[in-house]
């Protein structure tokens, strides 16, 4: 199967022109590309493709001149080159490389193709998650894969990236990942984009000259070792910063969902709502609408369908960090090296409980979970068991499907109900009734004035107080809710955000509520799946980095301002009575006047490249790019939605086709 790399080549730069044919060590930046890409196992033959721009005649003549096969074509439409290369080449399978990468390392192009090889996948990179660092990329794709795209994609950025149509359909195009062995570098930079990158470059080559060949990756690594200082050099550019700024400026798109509607008339035949969380079903949002997703990186998602969305859902609020965050992903495959579940206990489980008693004010005690019903439900037991009572006051919020809390209580006996009282959040209950129950349970996210009556309620009467920072524990303080307001519960639960996306809760507490876990008197409260080992490992790595980047404040400011712009937004199409918001910045809740607006509010929310259903889900992930792609979003659902209004039309334009029938399809 004939193997070609393409190396990607033009004079025309925004940020350095001509940075291809620069000198570096002697010799252009292009023929350290080709040098390499020759030097990889498993490639053929190498080809660069430039454009017919006279500018590029330079190329055409260097590769004339240095025996190097090439191919022009469109300036603007990239993909239309490659193809035609690729066409002339009679290739089976392409390796894309670009011309700005002068330190490629031979055997990681060379593992790439083997990868694609063993596997048979339609497209292979090191870039999908980004492991290696900037400047290494490979990315393999067969020549089918990429007719396909050529065919098929019509966005301009898809034309200009090559790559990017088949990154998005993953459902149809099967990918493949090379994952860096040695962690940690995927913050490097050693690509050739500014001036401050050719310097970069240029002491690189200083240190490793031309004659030594081909540098590896550790050849790199070891001449950065040697001289730090030109790590500094080009340490503030950011990683694919123009790609986002297309992607930020980039008009409103036409997007089907027809492989999501297929893929949910198979799933509903045999899963009950056809997915498993109700929250992520097709009920959330008018149909046709996506329904499944394929994969996610950092604050972004993609469907089946290959659309791609900001993520304001964060998977309901797991991914603090974002899809894929790397220092999660490498403490999971460290993990994955020595085992998954085993028959005795971990060091893990303490290392995870000791740092949630340093960070959480009431935490004395931890035991740990799968879910936040999991640990809501113990909560409530342990309670009962400490006071001898059995009623449960819930002041709001959702604290789990147990019998005890459910109100959609089909199935659940009448005695249990009779059980659970429930107020709504705010309100004060009679203080002299506290003594009825064994446990006050509440989500504690707004309003530390009500929390702290509840607080002195409880202390009065030895009701145990239970805050259920399933939610806001980790996202609005490292502390909880509770850490942030200045009131402590007896018992708390957390889940959700504790480890990035793993399946992972824990119930923390009083030592002396807690230890009524512990035999002979003791609630029963045990889970075969409780101590597995990739997501305590997920959680200790989580917390690490919101401690260590100080992830929380980032996500306040974030939150504000994405709140105070979408204000904004509300008083410019005169909405402010019709949605409205409620909350703290980092999880801020959407009020609808009714049904019909909520409904056309994710409509076309998502219809405009943002997945939201009812509140600002926020991520370390999404930055100013993704900010203002939200906020585009919103300009555009709330313009909608005036004018249903004013036309009174709401009803059939929820009926109607999607936001793909009122934009310019690209």
């Amino acid at each position: 199967m004939k193997t070609v790399a393409i190396v990607q080549a033009r004079i025309g730069s925004t940020r350095l022109p001509g940075k291809v044919l620069m000198p570096l060590g002697g010799h252009p930046v292009l023929e350290w590309c080709v040098r390499a890409a020759r030097a990889a196992p498993g490639v053929d033959e190498v080809w660069v493709a430039t454009s017919e721009l006279p500018a590029d005649d330079a190329i055409a003549t260097w590769c004339e001149q240095s025996v190097v096969n090439y191919f022009r074509g469109s300036e603007t439409d990239v993909l239309k080159r490659m193809m035609g290369c690729a066409y002339k080449t009679l290739a089976k399978v392409i390796l894309r490389l670009t011309g700005d990468c002068p330190f490629l390392d031979p055997q990681v192009i060379g593992a790439v193709v083997r990868l694609q090889k063993q596997t048979g996948a339609a497209y292979c990179s090191n870039v999908s998650p980004r492991t290696y660092p900037d400047g290494l990329d490979v990315q393999a794709m067969t020549c089918d894969t990429l007719e396909a795209a050529s065919i098929e994609a019509t966005r301009p950025i898809d034309r200009e990236c090559v790559t990017t149509w088949i990154e998005r359909n993953r459902s149809r195009f099967p990918a493949e990942a090379l994952i860096n062995p040695i962690p940690g570098l995927q913050n490097e930079r050693w690509v050739l984009d500014t001036k401050e990158d050719y310097e970069f470059c240029v002491g690189v080559a200083l240190h490793w000259p031309w004659e030594k060949g081909p540098p590896s990756q550790l050849d790199i690594l070891g001449v950065l070792d040697a001289h730090p200082v030109l790590r500094q050099l080009n340490a503030n550019a950011v990683m694919n910063e123009r790609h986002f700024e297309a992607l930020a400026e980039e008009p409103i798109y036409a997007r089907s969902y027809q492989r999501s509607q297929a893929q949910f008339q198979k799933a509903k035949e045999v899963i009950p709502l056809g997915a498993q969380t109700f929250s992520k079903s097709y009920l959330q949002y008018p149909q046709p609408s996506p329904l499944f997703v394929s994969h996610g990186q950092g604050g972004l998602v993609w469907d089946v369908d290959g659309n791609e969305y900001v993520d304001l859902v964060s998977a309901l609020l797991p991914n603090i960090l974002g899809h894929r965050d790397p220092d999660v992903d490498q403490a999971i495959r460290k993990q994955l090296s020595s085992g998954i579940s085993f028959s005795l206990a971990t060091e893990l489980e303490a290392q995870l409980a000791e740092t949630l008693c340093r960070l959480i004010p009431c935490a004395e005690a931890v035991r740990f979970g799968k879910t936040g019903t999991d640990v809501t439900t113990v909560a409530i037991r342990l309670a009962r068991a400490h006071t001898s009572r059995d009623r449960v006051l819930i002041c709001g919020g959702y604290h789990g499907w147990a019998d005890w809390s459910v109100e959609r209580n089909l199935g659940v006996p009448v005695s249990a109900r009779s059980w659970t009282v429930r107020a709504p959040f705010g309100t004060d209950p009679e203080a002299s009734t506290f003594g009825n129950f064994a446990a006050v349970i509440v989500e504690p996210e707004t309003n530390p004035s009500y929390l702290q009556r509840l607080r002195e309620y409880c202390d009065a009467t030895g009701t145990v107080l239970i805050f259920d920072e399933v939610i806001t524990g980790f996202r609005f303080d490292l502390g909880g809710a509770q850490k942030l307001y200045g009131v402590t519960p007896d018992l708390a639960t957390f889940g959700k955000a504790m480890a990035n996306g793993m399946p992972l809760s824990a119930l923390v507490g009083r030592r002396d509520i807690m230890k009524r876990m512990e035999p002979p008197d003791n609630i029963f409260y045990s889970g075969t799946m409780f101590g597995e080992t990739l997501s305590l490992a997920a959680s200790i790595a989580t917390i690490k980095k919101l401690e260590r980047d100080d992830v929380i404040p980032k996500l306040w400011k974030t939150g504000e301002r994405l709140w105070l712009e979408a204000e904004r937004l509300m008083a410019k199409h005169q909405l402010g009575d019709a949605i409205m918001f409620r909350g703290e910045a980092p999880f801020m809740r959407i009020k609808f006047r009714d049904d019909q607006i909520a409904a056309l509010f994710r409509k076309e929310m998502v219809a405009s490249g943002t997945l939201i259903v009812a509140s600002h889900n926020l991520c370390a992930a999404h930055g100013p790019s993704e900010i203002t792609r939200i906020l585009r979003s919103y300009d555009h659902a709330l313009g909608i939605i005036r004018e249903a209004i004013d036309k009174g039309d709401i009803a059939e334009r929820l009926a109607g086709a999607t936001v793909g029938s009122m934009v310019r399809a690209q």
